[in-house]
């Protein structure tokens, strides 16, 4: 039951329509509250940044327990793993990692993984035409979090389309998701056996976790959906801000000569990258109690959608938040959430997309666009199928 004034809207944030270009509703959504009953999916919304980032930072009052999507039945699935847990449960998942994804363990690994990326755009450089997405942002990622878990060469394929069955589910049973089921069902059993104690690679992250099982710490049963979160979860945003960072760059000749010019701006606009085009728009989050805002209150164990992408683009946060800009260091950015849920993987994801970027930044005078950039439609993640560039060499 919603209150007679709580404002409500009857926009479907999963339609096609929606999906290739959310800001419309994003900005309708804010402009009815803080918190907005959707009717089409009986949930509620919350559009601004203020909320999102504070109920990210409220796992009391916002759980992730059985709800970090919008399904019931679809969230079942996900019980007890990383992503659909709270501290304490949480926590120990979690910690099996830490040390792995801490500063210290991935500063380690920064020169490698520069190297990796001059191996891969050197060529594609030297090509002049190649495709971002297919050859470049889908390629990088997975071979270097494939290569910390110690995953076998034939399973680095299937972890892409099980990437995107998986975030499909996160949605209403729509027909990406009635789609993405047998999809993600079949790919999860294998990777299951691709993922067994006897094919991973000793040294790796899957080897941390399988004895993090034989000292008690999780139990057996708890290690194949942990290595899945933490390989799935590890590529998406970075693959997708790639994809998007360099068709925004690609349109915007200006920028790239301004990071060409000045390095120390690379950091930066990977940041502006996530909040302008956020690859996660979502997830969804369950009350504990009601929670009462200006104009509506939202009652006890209502789903409830957080609007990434919305909230990194509110004018209430942000100056001018539709202009895409080089300088403007949006660090408190919830592209990568934030709270005891922020991405575990965001170090090693900003340490992947420097190194893309100053790869190509050391060979590339100018990127155009050779074609018109195709965008995937998934439930919860935002990116693009396909982006043809053609690169001018830089001189010497």
């Amino acid at each position: 039951m919603i209150s007679t004034h709580a404002p409500v809207s009857d926009v479907d944030i999963f339609s096609d329509e929606v999906l290739t270009d959310p800001y419309s509703a994003y900005e309708d959504l804010r402009g009815l509250g803080t918190a907005v009953y959707l009717s089409r999916h009986d949930c509620w919304a919350l559009p601004r940044y203020a909320q999102v980032r504070a109920a990210l930072g409220h796992h009391g009052r916002f759980s992730s327990v059985g709800s970090v999507g919008l399904e019931p039945a679809l969230n079942e699935r996900r019980s007890g793993g990383v992503l659909a847990s709270d501290p304490p449960e949480h926590d120990v998942l979690r910690g099996v990692l830490s040390e792995s994804l801490a500063p210290r363990a991935l500063a380690r690994l920064r020169t490698d993984i520069g190297r990796r990326a001059e191996d891969l755009v050197a060529p594609l450089v030297e090509r002049g035409t190649f495709d971002v997405v297919r050859d470049l942002a889908r390629v990088f990622p997975v071979s270097v979090v494939a290569d910390l878990v110690g995953m076998p060469l034939a399973a680095r394929e299937e972890v892409l389309r099980f990437a995107d069955a998986f975030f499909n589910t996160f949605g209403p049973l729509n027909d990406r998701t009635k789609e993405s089921l047998p999809v993600a069902d079949a790919l999860f059993d294998r990777l299951t056996t691709m993922m067994s104690r006897d094919n991973l690679e000793p040294g790796g992250w899957g080897e941390a976790v399988y004895r993090a099982a034989d000292q008690g710490v999780i139990g057996e049963h708890q290690v194949v959906p942990l290595l899945r979160a933490y390989l799935v979860a590890s590529m998406d945003t970075t693959i997708n801000a790639i994809g998007s960072g360099l068709w925004l760059l690609a349109e915007r000749p200006e920028a790239w000569q301004a990071l060409r010019e000045d390095r120390s701006l690379v950091p930066l606009v990977f940041e502006e990258i996530l909040r302008y085009e956020s690859p996660v728009q979502m997830f969804f989050r369950r009350t504990t109690c009601p929670v009462e805002y200006e104009e509506a209150v939202i009652p006890e164990q209502a789903r409830v959608a957080l609007l990434f992408g919305s909230a990194n683009r509110d004018p209430g946060k942000w100056t001018d938040p539709e202009r895409f800009k080089l300088d403007r260091a949006p660090m408190d950015h919830v592209g990568f959430g934030y709270g005891v849920h922020g991405c575990a993987g965001q170090g090693l994801a900003r340490i992947e997309a420097q190194a893309i970027f100053s790869a190509l930044l050391d060979r590339v005078d100018r990127v155009e666009l050779a074609g018109s950039p195709r965008r995937h439609l998934n439930n919860v993640i935002r990116g693009l199928d396909s982006l043809p560039v053609t690169v001018t060499t830089r001189r010497v």
